[in-house]
């Protein structure tokens, strides 16, 4: 009896112990947070300029995701990611990120449905269309793959169904999910906001401008503090955080360029979109040739890293544009035609700015070659396709040569490089020259590190015009195929990486590795898998039955 009250009290003490361990963990780890993930490509994990901004949040934010009810598989996953990538964002935030799934198909009535998609599509969320299998049977549905942030009495739309359209339906879901995290995270950090980067916009020189420009304008204000600068009035440019110059086309002064060397060498970073070849497309109608613009700018680029070619680009991908090709009766036959002078981008390196873009339209594009500069690391952001040609300028440009069908074995040049990022310490043009009369030789400064984006196409920043209205349409959106580029998003990109640095932009590296299985193996083996997966389980637990039955016998067969 002692003996049993012994191994009782040994049970007892054992249990308590187990709990009191409990306990005490879950207090310690009431005390410090930990997370762990162990996924190979840590999809689970989000930047830690994501979790800094979660956890400096001073008030809540409450989110509604619509991306829910019957969906397709694709979209189910993406749902999944959208759900987990939420509950991240609850857990840094310390709860102040409260989110919910809504169904729009739970209206009452088909009229309140249509009511609810069209509020949303006017805060940006217009409906996708998808189709999915009900009982054998293939319908369209339409989904709203987006949420709708609210902080205070603002609030704002994110559509997270992205991607490059030129990739595969599964590829772009993947890309999407991919992006879920930096989407969400740049639409919290815009809605809460309490100061923007400042984004001076040079002016001087006449770069693109009113209706031309309207369309990156306004997005521009809505993320940025938006400074004119008229280089040509001051003597040196504003500490902003960044300067855009946008198609300029007439010569910079010697004065010039030594302010823009000097504010980039002070730490002042900057995007220079620069036509270097000019191209009239009304005289194209009948013909015209190309020359360069004469912006004195080589020297300055060069010695950065960079030189902009005298030529044009011609891509086999390209944009379209409409020519007169006849007449149908009394009326002419206008037909849209490949037009390779517009080279739609869409090969992309992956670096954050640019990883999983759409298209982007370009017009006139010249190529770029790097050249040494010392201390300066030039990453290639995007190229031409595998099917292009460069065609030095001056060149005959004929609209009407488009009626001829294009020959892809002219087009044997591949990947040319039309956009650049130079960063690190860069050496002033003026290093070992005599300064200009103007400038303050005391506060000259010979080295300094900044960052300086280059893209030799500056008409990438200007949108389009109604041709019915003449009013400015949205950048990258084009009238005639009704396909919107996204020129857009990468100009974005690009100003938030210069003026952020390493901050939320490092989202956009996050990669999801699809694991498809082998569909050929899949059916060959699929009466081996299927056996082994009813059959085995049950021979375990018979073989650990039996094995467990003849130690116990022979323990108590000694006694």
């Amino acid at each position: 009896m002692k003996f049993l009250e012994s191994k009782q009290l040994t049970l007892y003490l054992q249990i308590a112990l187990a709990i009191a361990l409990a306990v005490l963990i879950n207090t310690l780890a009431s005390f410090y947070f930990l997370r762990i993930d162990l996924t190979q490509e840590k999809k689970y994990s989000i930047s830690s300029a994501t979790q800094k901004l979660l956890q400096n949040l001073e008030d809540d934010i409450y989110i509604e995701a619509y991306l829910t009810g019957e969906l397709p598989a694709g979209f189910k996953r993406m749902r999944s990611a959208l759900q987990e990538t939420l509950e991240e964002f609850k857990v840094y935030s310390n709860g102040k990120i409260q989110y919910q799934f809504i169904n729009p198909d739970q209206a009452a009535s088909n009229k309140s449905r249509n009511q609810f998609l069209l509020s949303l599509a006017r805060k940006g969320l217009p409906p996708t269309d998808v189709f999915i299998t009900e009982e054998g049977k293939r319908i369209q549905k339409r989904i709203v793959p987006g949420v709708i942030i609210a902080y205070g009495s603002a609030e704002k739309g994110v559509q997270l169904f992205k991607g490059n359209k030129a990739a595969p339906p599964e590829e772009r879901l993947n890309q999407s999910i991919e992006g879920i995290e930096y989407e969400l995270a740049k639409a919290i950090q815009n809605i809460t906001a309490t100061s923007l980067p400042t984004l001076g916009v040079l002016r001087g020189h006449n770069e693109l401008d009113s209706a031309d420009f309207v369309s990156l304008y306004r997005t521009l204000e809505n993320n940025f503090r938006v400074q004119i600068i008229d280089i040509t009035q001051t003597d040196n440019i504003p500490p902003v955080d960044a300067l855009l110059l946008a198609k300029p086309t007439t010569r910079f002064s010697f004065y010039d360029k030594y302010k823009l060397d000097q504010y980039l060498l002070n730490g002042g970073t900057g995007l220079f979109l620069l036509d270097k070849v000019a191209v009239n497309m009304d005289s194209a109608n009948v013909g015209t040739y190309s020359f360069p613009y004469d912006l004195d700018l080589d020297d300055l680029l060069f010695t950065y890293g960079v030189r902009i070619n005298n030529d044009l680009v011609q891509d086999f991908v390209s944009g379209t544009y409409p020519i007169v090709v006849g007449n149908e009766g009394d009326q002419p036959n206008i037909q849209l035609l490949q037009w390779p002078y517009y080279p739609v981008v869409n090969e992309y390196t992956k670096h954050p700015t640019v990883r999983n873009l759409d298209a982007t339209l370009t017009r006139f594009a010249s190529s770029i070659d790097t050249v040494k500069a010392p201390g300066v690391k030039k990453t290639l952001l995007f190229s031409s396709s595998a099917y292009a040609r460069k065609l030095m300028s001056p060149t005959y440009v004929d609209i009407n040569l488009m009626q001829r069908e294009l020959d892809p074995k002219k087009f044997n040049t591949s990947f040319i490089g039309l956009g650049y990022l130079l960063e690190g310490r860069f050496t002033s043009f003026f290093k070992h020259k005599f300064l200009p009369e103007q400038a303050n030789k005391n506060s000259f400064i010979p080295e300094g590190n900044t960052k300086l984006v280059v893209i030799s196409d500056g008409d990438v920043a200007r949108n389009n015009q109604n041709p019915k209205t003449g009013k400015p349409l949205p950048l990258g959106y084009d009238p005639f195929t009704n396909q919107t580029f996204a020129n857009q998003d990468l100009i974005l990109n690009v100003l938030n990486y210069l003026t952020q640095g390493e901050g939320l932009i490092t989202a956009r590296a996050k990669q999801v590795i699809i694991r498809p299985l082998d569909k050929v193996k899949l059916r060959q083996g699929k009466l081996k898998w299927q056996a082994i997966n009813l059959a085995l389980p049950v021979v375990l637990v018979i073989l650990f039955g039996l094995m467990h039955f003849y130690l116990r016998k022979r323990k108590y067969t000694r006694f």
